[in-house]
């Protein structure tokens, strides 16, 4: 849905997963080999995946000022971050990051780097969920008060808008 570029640096593999879910159609890509191929993943992997992906789902929304539909419980993002694997490592620069512990590094600990990183740029709580119900596509809000509410004016936002226009006229 997003008609916008992806997310920048380490937030791209966080809007990919999340958007692995159509919530509309209910397809999931995590269900195809190139799907699991785009994120590094093993097929025994995807039911973590899954579960990691709506904790996630839930967060964007939070950054987006909105609740999860009723009935929708993702595990805290934090208690699935706090099993990853991560250490403080520093280039010949005298730049410090952080990175996975280990190579090749799971799904879990790159997404907690990614987070960390966005964290400390300023740039995690731009990571947004679509308002619309039927969508919740995760994007990156680049707007200059941060304040986009869809993922795509053109369809979630305009949708939205004639919903309140009928509303309003009926």
């Amino acid at each position: 849905m997003n008609e916008k570029e992806s997310a920048p640096g380490g937030l791209a593999l966080i809007e990919a997963l999340v958007n692995t879910l159509d919530i509309e159609t209910g397809a999931d890509t995590l269900d195809t080999a190139d799907g699991r191929a785009t994120l590094s993943l093993a097929e025994s992997e995807v039911p973590d995946a899954r579960v990691l992906r709506e904790a996630l789902r839930t967060v964007c929304l939070a950054h987006a000022g909105h609740r999860p539909p009723d009935g929708a419980a993702a595990p805290p993002l934090d208690r699935l971050l706090a099993e990853a694997p991560l250490r403080v490592t520093v280039d010949a620069a005298g730049v410090a990051s952080l990175r996975p512990a280990a190579e090749p590094a799971g799904l879990t600990a790159r997404v907690a780097a990614a987070i960390a990183t966005a964290a400390a740029d300023g740039t995690w709580a731009r990571l947004k969920a679509c308002e619309a119900e039927d969508c919740q596509w995760a994007y990156y809000d680049r707007s200059p008060a941060g304040r986009r509410r869809w993922c795509s004016m053109s369809v979630c936002g305009a949708r939205a808008k004639m919903r309140t226009y009928r509303a309003k006229r009926g």
